[in-house]
């Protein structure tokens, strides 16, 4: 059994839950939704044996963090984990997001690339690239009935269990992609009083994103750009959409892997981050 210390940070508006294990340079791991800091414990073990020490997060509203009202637009979310860094005394790291846990990451490299060593970006595309959306033309159904101001809690509580089971079963290769004890996790976590609102303004932000990263030049840290090939998973997308967002992009398209990239390929996906890192 691997052991993570866990502990809960302080960082202004927000208490952050921590789980932290390892030693040697920090790679922060940050997760998308609906998920929590979990969604790395089968690549964080991975990055340990290559000698890294792994900083994973809950997101603010998300996990066992605490649940202000405001501030889910990405940058807010990355602001939170610059002053968890300084908390915790580290200067620079690599940064590693999935999901809109990428778009944070790739907000914290475009808004304080000193701190970052490399950025990792794990199936999601950049609002604000200058695509018109990243809903696939309304393929990912769930961006604009979430975005929907108070209609999916109506719809949604009391049967958060029915809705989040429809995504963790459907959005990767096959159904059953997601280990017993995460999907136990994630729903403990979403269950909880706010956690949905919490989560569904990450996408009501989304115009707040895009008016933010439409501001921005290029970025110059090396970025990794992975994509999952089937189901939901964005594939190549995901590389095209940092390349008109950054000038240094090696990308990578996983086979037999659909969005839940680090829970579905954890094995591919840690060799890809040691091999970026190096």
């Amino acid at each position: 059994m691997v052991e993570y210390a866990h502990t809960y940070v302080d960082v202004g508006e927000v208490v952050l839950h921590v789980a932290e294990i390892g030693d040697g340079a920090p790679v922060l791991l940050i997760h998308g939704f609906p998920q929590t800091w979990y969604s790395w414990t089968q690549v964080a073990p991975r990055l340990v044996e290559a000698g890294y020490r792994c900083v994973i997060p809950d997101l603010r509203g998300l996990g066992d963090s605490t649940r202000p009202l405001h501030g889910y637009d990405k940058q807010t979310l990355g602001e939170d984990l610059v002053r968890l860094l300084d908390a915790l005394g580290i200067d620079r790291a690599a940064v590693v997001g999935h999901d809109w846990g990428g778009v944070v990451a790739f907000s914290i490299a475009a808004r304080h690339p000193a701190r970052v060593t490399r950025l990792g970006v794990v199936d999601v595309a950049i609002p604000g690239d200058g695509q018109p959306d990243i809903s696939q033309g309304g393929r990912r159904w769930h961006h604009a009935f979430l975005g929907t101001l108070d209609l999916p809690e109506a719809l949604i509580t009391g049967r958060e269990e029915v809705f989040l089971r429809w995504f963790y079963e459907h959005y990767g290769h096959h159904q059953r992609v997601l280990p017993d004890d995460a999907v136990a996790e994630y729903l403990r976590c979403y269950t909880a009083a706010g956690a949905l609102r919490a989560g569904f303004e990450l996408y009501r932000t989304v115009p707040q994103d895009i008016a933010a990263h439409q501001t921005l030049g290029k970025i110059d840290v090396p970025v990794l750009a992975v994509g999952g090939a089937t189901s939901f998973g964005r594939g190549s997308e995901v590389e095209e959409s940092l390349r008109r967002m950054a000038h240094d992009v090696t990308g990578h398209v996983l086979p037999e892997c659909g969005h839940w990239v680090p829970e579905e390929k954890p094995r591919e996906l840690a060799e890809l981050i040691v091999g970026h890192l190096a």
